[in-house]
């Protein structure tokens, strides 16, 4: 795993179907994190935002799903939100995949999923 930059890459999703390959947008610095998704008509693919334990949906266009994912990249909670919501911290949480919503079902994205950002 170790730290990752500013940049792009393949989100892997296991499922029992295989596996699922999606477009990555990696935001690790702190401008990055901050900018997100804000703004965006939509999303090509998925976010990842690290290291993160929350998010909100102030000032977006759009509804996203968001997955939490605890330091081995395991799926801890996946939460769609509207805009102008304000998730709640996940205290296992150490990293935010965000996508548009309803996009992370059709990936096998769920609680107990293991994920693999490859760059």
């Amino acid at each position: 795993m170790g730290r990752w930059r500013d940049g792009s890459g393949v989100l892997v999703v296991g499922s029992e179907g295989g596996e699922v390959r999606v477009p990555l947008e990696i935001a690790s610095s702190y401008r990055a994190r901050t900018r997100g998704l804000l703004g965006r008509e939509s999303v090509e693919g998925a976010l990842l935002l690290t290291p993160a334990n929350s998010v909100h949906t102030f000032r977006m266009r759009m509804p996203i799903d968001v997955a939490y994912l605890d330091r081995r990249l395991r799926v801890i909670a996946v939460r769609t939100m509207r805009p102008g919501r304000l998730g709640l911290p996940r205290v296992r949480a150490r990293h935010v995949v965000e996508a548009e919503a309803g996009v992370m079902e059709g990936w096998g994205l769920r609680v107990g999923a293991r994920v693999e950002a490859v760059v």
